[in-house]
């Protein structure tokens, strides 16, 4: 299947949401139809969601502050206050990740590998629905990372 027989993202809105396992059943034929979109759009939407809600959820956690006599106390607080910004971090880059795969979706780009233009493939996006290369164009970069460094 190629990039040519993709749908338009208009079709993504009127589309019902289906299950799981209902877009794992369909046929190859199928691949990133209306209904497939509506259910990959409505999943990151919802990533994004929480995504944003954990990070309002730390900047308040973090303008809480706490005066603690005990240096070992202090320097707990402080180590859980950084292991708190890392995840955030990590989770601000997958934010990032997130509004693309949208940005994508939007504009009927969603599901095809950019190295190749193949499909990516229901199990892989289900797995990781920010993936933007197939599992074999992931495969040749990670191992011509590990051969020649970034």
């Amino acid at each position: 299947m190629t990039k040519t027989t993709k749908t338009n993202s208009a079709a993504t809105a009127e589309a019902p949401l289906l299950t799981e396992e209902q877009i794992r059943a369909m046929s190859e034929k199928d691949y990133m139809n209306a209904a497939q979109m509506a259910f990959f759009k409505a999943r990151l939407q919802q990533l994004e969601k929480d995504l944003l809600k954990n990070a309002g959820e730390t900047t308040e956690h973090l303008r809480e502050t706490v005066l603690v006599p005990d240096p070992a106390d202090r320097a707990t607080i402080e180590e859980e206050h950084a292991l708190e910004l890392r995840t955030r971090d990590r989770e601000r880059k997958l934010l990032k990740k997130v509004q693309q795969s949208i940005a994508a979706i939007d504009a009927g780009d969603y599901g095809w590998c950019e190295e190749t233009g193949e499909p990516i493939g229901i199990p892989r996006l289900i797995a990781r629905p920010t993936a933007t290369l197939s599992l074999e164009a992931q495969q040749r970069r990670e191992l011509k990372q590990k051969l020649y460094g970034d």
